[in-house]
């Protein structure tokens, strides 16, 4: 049985009180909401064969259906996960504008977006406005509190200790699930595709604050807050707010709002495992935009750890995977097919590294121009279509 998570206490010498988040209420709305399937985690600590193996059933079916899960029951109680929304709020309340300056990320040259994201663009230089501003701590900001916000090191422990069980107990014993359904060994995927230094890896964690869009931004970005696309890495683990701005691309074409599941985590799949999986795991599209009317006026607080592979991997299906060998591979996912036909090329894939960097190098938000795109008409939908080493990436609009 997995322990739960035992924070460091919030009320140790030195730690300033904090306002406590309060949740913005739900939208009240009739929407055709994005019908994800529930993974309990604790049951895959059952002594019953059987309530696992149903366990594997559904997430094999989730996984290839839709790309994203909720997750439930994974050994953070919501008092403690409401607690990393204070510190968060406490963020984007306190930081100086000296910080500010001081650990302004700039993606186009390091390829990581780590630092800090002001509200008027994703690149160095001042662009459009687009109401988002997030820190993103990378391995670097873990080895150094000259990396993070000063407002930040009273929280320190809280946020490290956080993020080690998201990665080490949390995403561990996710990746376990998806290696059974692999029907791998339990640690195929953790000990061979996973990164594993310091509380992120490779990955990163991120305290993003959207604020509620005014005219400006909604006509730039037609009511898109980030552009449609898929994650780079492992797993993403985003938790659940009731401001629903989050939409996936399903399979029938139709964007849908993600509901609000509270205490859960939203997980969905990053391309290293569609292309592991030989796609029998999906990389759904997916992107941010305007909430429902009656939700248009509230901020959008919100934390994730983007788990992250080991980058010099160049990632090939798992041929000796008994799933693979039995039902083949999917030409249909987007990420494996166009990786195949490299490789039918003789082609070298990039590795996991140069894949990710060279997407975050050339990131853009949606009141940016994107001189890279050109816009596609696939059965009647505008999609847009991107190539990176020699990689074709075709996206909904």
């Amino acid at each position: 049985m997995a322990a739960p998570f035992n924070p460091p206490a919030a009320d140790l010498p030195g730690k300033p009180q904090v306002t406590p988040w309060v949740p913005p209420p739900t939208s009240k709305l009739d929407i055709d909401w994005a019908k994800l399937r529930t993974i309990d985690l604790s049951l895959l600590d059952s002594p019953d064969p059987k309530v696992v193996q149903d366990l594997v059933d559904t997430c094999r079916v989730a996984i290839r259906d839709d790309g994203f899960i909720f997750l439930e029951d994974y050994g953070v109680s919501i008092e403690q996960l409401h607690r990393q929304f204070d510190i968060a709020q406490y963020l984007h309340q306190h930081i100086s504008d000296e910080d500010k300056e001081r650990l302004h990320w700039n993606p186009d040259e390091s390829g990581t977006f780590a630092g800090w994201k002001p509200m008027w663009g994703w690149r160095k230089e001042k662009g459009n406005k687009d109401n988002i501003e997030h820190f993103n701590y990378y391995q670097p900001q873990f080895e150094s509190m000259d990396r993070i916000p000063t407002c930040m090191h009273p929280f320190w422990d809280e946020i490290v200790d956080f993020c080690n069980y998201l990665t080490y107990s949390v995403n561990k014993r996710l990746l376990k699930l998806l290696s059974k359904v692999l029907e791998m060994p339990d640690d195929f995927l953790w000990d061979l595709v996973q990164s594993k230094v310091g509380p992120v890896g490779q990955g990163y964690f991120r305290q993003a604050l959207y604020y509620a869009s005014d005219e400006v931004v909604h006509a730039k970005g037609q009511g898109t807050r980030m552009n449609g696309h898929c994650d780079f890495g492992t797993t993403t683990m985003l938790f659940s707010v009731p401001i629903s701005s989050l939409q996936i691309w399903g399979r029938d074409e139709q964007w849908r709002y993600v509901p609000y599941k509270p205490g859960a985590l939203v997980i969905n799949i990053g391309e290293t495992l569609e292309l592991v999986s030989g796609g029998h795991f999906r990389a759904t599209r997916h992107r941010v935009v305007d909430p429902p009317s009656d939700q248009q006026t509230y901020d959008r607080l919100s934390i994730v750890l983007f788990q992250a592979s080991e980058g010099d991997l160049r990632m090939e299906p798992a041929y000796q995977s008994p799933l693979l060998q039995r039902e083949g591979c999917f030409d249909s996912q987007g990420a494996y097919r166009e990786f195949k036909r490299l490789r039918e090329k003789g082609i070298p894939i990039p590795t996991n590294r140069e894949w990710r960097e060279v997407q975050i190098a050339d990131a853009h938000h949606a009141t940016d121009a994107a001189p890279r795109d050109t816009i596609v008409m696939v059965n009647g939908q505008k999609h847009i279509q991107r190539e990176y080493m020699g990689v074709n990436i075709l996206l909904p609009a």
